[in-house]
């Protein structure tokens, strides 16, 4: 009985450490901000990226939808960014989030892509903790020279079909 007890014990512990040490992994998010240069309202061809634009990840409780959590970040020279986020949040709505834009003639944030959803739980049968982010976007006062021609690249008409 005593041999049973101690190898059980010896089976089951170093699972159990596992388990418990892999919650302790944060969550890896990451994302890039464009400028909607020709005012298409998704990126282009002609999309620049934002280095120096902040963002932030909110996390709200999904009843009162109160503010939880948040984490700000700034991007890089490639308009990306990455946070380490280290709790789960699986009761709660967590989204990315623009903040600001350092470049002055592309500072409004884009309509539908001022803001992204992200899922920061790790009950949701995902395998890793890397967590991506669909681009978020602010739009240029202006649009570019030339972007009649970068959107007749994107015209959906019905004799391609």
């Amino acid at each position: 009985m005593a041999k049973a007890v101690l190898l059980m014990a010896l089976c089951l512990l170093p699972a159990l450490a596992s388990a418990r040490s892999s919650l302790k992994v944060p969550f890896e998010v990451e994302g890039k901000v464009f400028c909607d240069t020709c005012r298409a309202g998704y990126e282009t061809s002609a999309t620049t990226y934002i280095s120096g634009a902040k963002v932030k990840i909110e996390c709200k409780d999904r009843t009162s939808n109160k503010l939880v959590y948040s984490e700000e970040a700034t991007t890089d020279k490639y308009g990306c960014y990455k946070l380490s986020i280290p709790e789960d949040h699986g009761d709660q709505v967590c989204d990315a989030v623009v903040v600001s834009s350092p470049q002055s003639d592309c500072s409004t944030p884009t309509k539908g892509r001022e803001c992204a959803r992200v899922i920061l739980t790790r009950n949701n049968g995902m395998a890793t903790m890397k967590r991506y982010v669909n681009s978020l976007g602010f739009t240029r006062s202006h649009a570019m020279a030339g972007c009649a021609n970068v959107l007749k690249q994107y015209e959906d008409t019905d004799d391609q079909y």
